[in-house]
């Protein structure tokens, strides 16, 4: 894979206020990179410093080979953005901030295009403070993708949002990557995290304590995880001890409860597979990559 961001000991304060202290990290062309933390960990301030819009206080940034610092202005026309505070003016109208955008943009996609691509048609003669949440959203990514980016930012898009309009901004996402944009999400949802991202770097305190895929987080934060099925009590499953991951199984009556660490599900599952045992009611328990975040952050760092 090809490194279009490259951030080595960045750091970024403000007066006597350090909001990053020491972040590194990569991100390969084309995928989803997710960034997780508390508030106040520094994620903002990370990734305005990458787009150039706070120069940074120490540290190396490359974003497709250029200095953000040096040459803000030519890396801006390369890449998109939706920042935490993202907003319009209430009266404009949806049609009229696509072709604003499109007209500031040098090799601009067809306004009409995107109105299409994106679901807003519907929508285009609409005044901004009339919208949806979610409507909102989905112009709010497409003007960010007017200048066809090679890459992405967006910060909490989904913040504010209710169930329905998150998984269609998450839809949206993935059609954004899909469209071979290299996306960097700056996210609080777990599920989020784990559904979109090829790799997450978790930050707190200004520091970059995990860097990993969500199974790798959830794995190496050595996490119990919990299986569950129905099986006849009649039937043996001592032998589950020795699958791997697998640190115990309590039963009562016909229901069987495995616990383990990292991908202990899949191995299970396969497990009971290769022997003829197939249960109705296999399910993990959520909220693995919730446990393996509120870890690390507590312990400051991966054990």
């Amino acid at each position: 894979m090809t490194a279009v961001i490259e951030v080595d000991h960045l750091r970024k304060s403000y007066g006597e206020r350090v909001a990053v202290r020491d972040v590194s990290f990569a991100v390969d062309r084309g995928e989803i990179f997710g960034i997780l933390g508390p508030n106040g960990a520094g994620k903002t301030s990370t990734v305005e410093c990458l787009q150039g819009l706070r120069r940074r206080t120490g540290g190396n940034v490359r974003v497709l080979g250029l200095d953000p610092d040096t040459h803000g202005s030519q890396l801006r026309a390369r890449i998109g953005s939706q920042l935490q505070s993202s907003a319009l003016p209430a009266r404009i109208r949806v049609e009229e901030a696509m072709r604003l955008f499109a007209d500031l943009a040098p090799s601009a996609e067809s306004p009409d295009v995107l109105l299409q691509e994106w679901d807003l048609n519907g929508v285009r003669r609409q005044a901004y403070h009339s919208l949806s949440g979610g409507e909102r959203q989905r112009l709010l990514i497409a003007l960010a993708l007017v200048n066809r980016p090679e890459i992405v930012f967006l910060d909490e898009v989904t913040t504010g949002l209710d169930p329905a309009a998150r998984r269609s901004a998450w839809s949206i996402i993935e059609r954004v990557r899909d469209r071979g944009t290299t996306v960097v999400l700056v996210t609080h949802y777990m599920e989020e995290a784990r559904r979109l991202c090829d790799r997450v770097a978790i930050v707190n305190d200004g520091q970059v304590v995990a860097i990993d895929t969500p199974s790798g987080i959830i794995a190496g934060s050595r996490r119990r995880a919990v299986v569950s099925f129905t099986c006849p009590y009649s039937t043996d499953l001592s032998w589950l001890t020795q699958v791997p991951h697998v640190a115990g199984i309590v039963r009562d009556g016909d229901s069987v409860r495995v616990e383990g660490t990292g991908p202990v599900a899949q191995h299970v599952a396969s497990a009971l597979l290769s022997r003829g045992i197939e249960v109705p009611d296999f399910s993990s328990e959520k909220g693995e990559l919730e446990d393996a975040y509120l870890s690390i952050v507590k312990q400051g760092a991966i054990p």
